[in-house]
């Protein structure tokens, strides 16, 4: 009895604080806010790819790997002639990353920086595939792989799992810079 009565309260909140996962409906257009929250299991024209698949694009070596997790910013607050030291973006070993181009609105500098970061690692090949990753329920690697595939990439694979779920894997990490055009 006990123990039915629990099931049932679990089955009542789960289903009282967003049901189960894959729950969550593609938007019509780009995610604007609340970037870590769960995110749906589809994006239209792109391939959901699982850490194992991610892993498995990786070791063929012919996907570029785009990280968008935002650079940390500089706080605004610091006192006077504090030195500011960036985080590091652990990643995916050999991605790019392409900070701040996963927002829902890109200011013109970042929308530019994007769009030439794509033209540069894609060699202008729009069939290059690209793998696009931030961490698990992150929008933002949502809002950057439905930018590619409006710029026209045709080969567009989304890692939602991004490199939580690599890490969780077992799989090595390293240090990346972001991608500096000329």
């Amino acid at each position: 009895m006990r123990l039915s009565f629990l099931l049932t309260a679990t089955l009542a909140l789960c289903l009282a604080v967003g049901g189960t996962a894959g729950a969550v409906e593609e938007p019509a257009g780009y995610r604007m806010g609340q970037y870590r929250s769960p995110v749906p299991a589809t994006l239209t024209g792109a391939t959901v790819v699982t850490s194992q698949a991610a892993r498995d694009l990786w070791r063929q070596g012919t996907a570029v790997f785009v990280d968008v997790l935002p650079r940390p910013p500089k706080p605004s607050n610091l006192p006077e002639g504090t030195v500011w030291r960036d985080k590091p973006r652990v990643s995916i070993p050999g991605s790019v990353w392409l900070p701040n181009t996963g927002f829902g609105q890109l200011s013109p500098a970042d929308a530019g920086y994007l769009e030439a970061g794509l033209i540069e690692v894609s060699g202008s090949d729009a069939a290059r595939p690209l793998v696009f990753f931030c961490r698990a329920d992150c929008w933002m690697s949502w809002n950057a792989a439905k930018r590619a595939l409006e710029m026209g990439y045709t080969q567009v694979y989304w890692y939602p799992d991004g490199t939580d779920g690599w890490t969780a894997a077992g799989w090595t990490t390293e240090v990346v810079e972001p991608l500096t055009l000329d």
